[in-house]
């Protein structure tokens, strides 16, 4: 009978078992790195045309805040929200949205991935699958939409004069933008395990991602509570920034949503990670090609 010390030797199958995940996560991370670094030296060997996609990238993105700046020129508040507040949405939504486009925004390709068979080229290398689909291809050029949010983000801290500021608000920011960025890329992992089933439904996928992006850039008060308590409890885009973000304005949580959901970002974030996670071995498992 072995004792407890000879079962979780260092080359015993439980211990074996127990590193696995950190292991796996190891080493896709490295084969993100690697595949995106090929990426990036070929995107770098053309720098003028690099600059002049991501000034591009930068201007297209830009006009969606355009139709804000239109709006609060006829207006003075936007569902009881003044500029700065909803300016301060937008910049929180469209950073975290872009740190998650630019790491995951291969995914939505899944579908004809899995359609054509290209998926396959993935599966013969002995590298984490995920970690190879999401960095093929990978745009620099998405830095564009992360500056943009940036810089509205800065803007409306700079304008806000109405918010106490607390350490707790304060260190609530980046955590905001950290916790919605998982979020997000969460969200595109179990859009792109949808599509090993559904290979058309990526613009459906998308609806949650980049029509929830949309969603998050305006105040809760304008949109119906039946939809707020689904972007809450149902699909929980609304950790994104929405409830951080009314704590951080001193605004009341939308009815019948805790006050303390307004720190429970990252506990979401991670929960959604798992679910995602879970989602694509599923996925993966039941590929069977194109038969081809």
């Amino acid at each position: 009978m072995s004792t407890a010390g000879e079962a979780w030797r260092p080359n015993s199958p439980e211990a074996s078992r127990a590193w696995r995940p950190y292991r796996t996560a190891a080493e896709g991370w490295r084969t993100y790195r690697m595949v995106a670094a090929m990426w990036i030296r070929s995107t770098l060997t053309y720098r003028t045309s690099f600059a002049l996609t991501l000034v591009s990238n930068l201007v297209v993105t830009f006009f969606d805040f355009v139709v804000i700046l239109l709006m609060f020129g006829q207006v003075r508040g936007l569902g009881g929200f003044s500029f700065p507040e909803v300016a301060f949405l937008y910049g929180t939504s469209g950073t975290a949205f872009g740190l998650a486009d630019l790491v995951m925004g291969s995914l939505p390709k899944m579908g004809k991935r899995v359609r054509d068979g290209t998926l396959d080229t993935f599966l013969l290398r002995p590298a984490p699958v995920l970690a190879q689909v999401a960095a093929d291809r990978f745009a620099l050029r998405r830095l564009g939409r992360i500056t943009q949010g940036l810089i509205v983000l800065v803007w409306s801290l700079v304008l806000l004069d109405g918010v106490t500021w607390t350490p707790v608000k304060v260190l609530l920011v980046p955590v905001m933008l950290l916790s919605g960025a998982v979020i997000f890329a969460a969200v595109m992992v179990l859009g792109a395990s949808v599509l090993f089933w559904m290979q058309d439904a990526a613009e459906v996928t998308n609806s949650f991602t980049y029509g929830g992006n949309n969603l998050l850039q305006y105040p809760p008060t304008i949109f119906a509570q039946d939809l707020v308590r689904g972007v809450v409890f149902v699909v929980p885009l609304a950790f994104v920034n929405w409830l951080p973000a009314l704590y951080v304005l001193g605004r009341p949580a939308p009815e019948g949503v805790p006050g303390w959901t307004a720190f429970a970002s990252p506990l979401v974030a991670a929960v959604c990670c798992a679910v995602a996670g879970w989602a694509w071995r599923r996925g993966l498992r039941s590929y069977r090609s194109t038969g081809s």
